[in-house]
């Protein structure tokens, strides 16, 4: 299939690029860097020693859009391109409704001018906010507690709307858990541009000396040492999933969403020692109060994706804390490591 990837140089998408490209897929990026750079792109031509036509350009920008479709006609759309910081989006919740939903908006309008009719959505499962039950699956109640939650499940209601009024379209909404590591080559992985907004990355970022100590938010939670639990997925699992949820919408029309997760937990003090046996370096850390909104526990039922998909996560905490360590310290600035 060729394959137009929105924000494609961003962290998840790199790694998609490289697993759609092993699978035989054409690909083409459309990114605008806004939290992202040329370089990645470069790594993963190198990497797969194949070729990614890229444009750089705004999901917003209708003409690019219709450029990027004329020039490239793909037969489906993996959307990544969006805003992803929680607290970032309480702070600027316009912008992120411009970015999120006008976003997804002018990319259906050019998929429809193109007769382009697969869409894979990144969602998440902020969709979801504080489970009422767990583990978490695809009928539990969506009630999101923040902006960006919020602009995932409209992206998704639009999509649903969109397949409901055109029986021949397919939209598959991937509700990610929280995706971890970096690719076995230790050239790609996650770069945050200013402080990192999630655990990993903050650890490896102390690992290498860039910070001076992780702050743990909360230490009374319900939980077996206090801290809070979430399920996180290796990112080349993630990206094996939206492969797998190509496969599903060449065969299936209508919206349907799918967890991606593990269905494990694991604690932050879980992954702080995770981190620290795969470094060999001691993470220090500062205890603090809660986080405002935060709650104990976050854990997927992706029993719909393995059965469903035939997708499974494969890679356990131990690759994940390796992956990441390999990458950062590879890498300690990033992709500005080489500059």
């Amino acid at each position: 299939m060729r394959v137009l990837v929105t924000g494609g140089a961003g962290y998840i998408g790199s790694h998609t690029l490289l697993e759609l490209m092993a699978q035989g897929h054409e690909v083409c990026v459309l990114d605008n860097y806004s939290n992202a750079t040329p370089e990645v792109l470069n790594r993963v031509r190198s990497l797969s020693n194949g070729k990614v036509t890229d444009f750089e350009g705004d999901v917003r920008d209708s003409a690019k859009l219709d450029d990027v479709m004329q020039a490239f006609a793909p037969d489906a759309v993996i959307h990544f391109a969006g805003l992803k910081a929680v607290g970032e989006s309480a702070q600027k919740p316009l912008y992120y409704y411009d970015v999120n939903i006008t976003g997804t908006l002018t990319l259906l309008k050019a998929m429809e001018r193109a007769n382009c009719r697969r869409l894979i959505f990144s969602s998440s499962a902020t969709v979801y906010g504080e489970p009422q039950y767990l583990p978490c699956d695809e009928a539990h109640p969506t009630n999101p507690v923040s902006v960006y939650g919020r602009t995932k499940l409209m992206a998704e209601q639009i999509l649903t709307d969109w397949t409901a009024a055109n029986p021949d379209c397919a939209a598959v909404l991937l509700r990610y858990f929280n995706p971890v590591g970096a690719h076995p080559s230790a050239d790609l992985g996650e770069d945050p541009r200013d402080i990192p907004n999630n655990l990993m990355p903050f650890i490896a970022q102390v690992a290498v000396g860039k910070r001076d100590q992780l702050e743990v938010f909360g230490d009374d939670y319900d939980t077996p040492d206090g801290t809070g639990l979430r399920d996180y997925i290796h990112v080349v699992d993630l990206a094996r999933a939206h492969v797998a949820a190509l496969d599903y919408a060449a065969q299936n029309s209508g919206a349907r969403p799918f967890n991606i997760g593990t269905g494990q937990n694991y604690s932050v003090r879980e992954m702080v020692a995770s981190f620290e046996a795969a470094s060999a370096k001691p993470i220090p850390t500062k205890q603090s109060t809660r986080l405002e909104g935060d709650f104990a526990a976050m854990q997927a039922d992706a029993r719909r994706a393995n059965a469903e998909l035939g997708w499974h996560a494969t890679h356990n905490l131990s690759d994940m804390a390796a992956s990441t360590w390999a990458w950062q310290s590879k890498n300690p600035d990033g992709y500005r490591s080489d500059d």
